[in-house]
C-alpha cells in the first residue's frame, strides 16, 4: 500500500494511526500542502485525487480517498484488530463520535479554511487563531459531554481498545495543543488522548515522526 500524506494533516494522521493499529506496512508519499502554493494543486496530484486533498490510499488497483472511508475499508479488508465494534448500535456510536470530529470540528479549521481566512478574507493571524479555538471549544464541549456521560466509554472512546473514534480524537487534540487551546475543561478527552499516546501505533503516526516533518 501507498499513502499520500502530509505530516501535519490531521486527516492523514487518522489513517496513519489506523494502518499502524492494523500492523500494515505502507509507503509514505509526501504531499506538501503549503510549499510552492501547495503540491496538492499540481495537475499530477489532481489525477490521483481531483479534490486535491490528502490522504489518498493506494491498495493494488484501488485508489481510496476520505479518511473515514479509508479507515472503514481497512477495517473490512483487515478485520483484526477491529476498529469498529460488531454490534450495530455500538458501531453507530463510534461512527458518530468520529464524525463529531471529522465532519464538525475539522472542516472549519483545516488548512484550506485557515488559508482563506488570512488570504482572501484578510483576517489577521490573531483572529484566525481565535476562530480556530472557538470551533475547537464548541466541538470539544459536546464531545466531552458525550463521552463523560456514557458508560460505553472506557480507557478509549469506546471500551478499552482503541478504534476509529480514537484515530480521529488524537490528531484533533494535537492540533488543539498546537493552537494553544485550553483543554482544562475536557478531562475525559485528555485522559483518552494520554491512553492512546502510550501505544506505539499512535506514537509512530505522530506528525514529528513522519519523513516530511519540519
Amino acid at each position: 500500500m501507498k499513502l499520500y500524506s502530509y505530516f501535519r494533516s490531521s486527516a492523514a494522521y487518522r489513517v496513519r494511526i489506523a494502518l499502524n493499529l492494523k500492523g500494515l506496512d505502507y509507503e509514505y508519499l509526501p504531499v506538501h500542502l503549503t510549499r510552492g502554493g501547495g503540491e496538492q494543486l499540481r495537475p499530477e496530484y489532481r489525477k490521483v485525487n481531483p479534490q486535491a486533498l490528502v490522504p489518498v490510499l493506494l491498495d493494488g488497483q484501488h485508489t481510496l480517498n476520505q479518511s473515514l472511508a479509508i479507515i472503514e475499508y481497512l477495517d473490512e479488508a483487515h478485520p483484526r484488530p477491529p476498529l469498529l465494534p460488531g454490534d450495530p448500535a455500538a458501531r453507530a456510536r463510534v461512527r458518530g463520535l468520529a464524525q463529531m470530529i471529522a465532519c464538525e470540528i475539522h472542516p472549519l479549521n483545516n488548512t484550506r479554511v485557515l488559508g482563506y481566512l488570512t488570504g482572501a478574507a484578510g483576517v489577521s493571524d490573531e483572529a484566525r487563531s481565535a476562530w480556530y479555538r472557538h470551533w475547537v471549544a464548541e466541538g470539544f464541549t459536546a464531545l466531552e459531554a458525550r463521552l463523560a456521560g456514557d458508560s460505553a466509554t472506557g480507557r478509549f472512546c469506546h471500551g478499552d481498545a482503541p478504534g476509529m473514534a480514537d484515530c480521529c480524537l488524537v490528531p484533533q487534540v494535537a492540533n488543539a495543543r498546537r493552537f494553544k487551546c485550553d483543554l482544562s475543561q475536557y478531562p475525559t478527552l485528555v485522559a483518552i488522548d494520554s491512553n492512546c499516546l502510550a501505544l506505539e501505533a499512535f506514537q509512530r503516526a505522530a506528525p514529528e515522526r513522519q519523513p516530511d516533518a519540519e
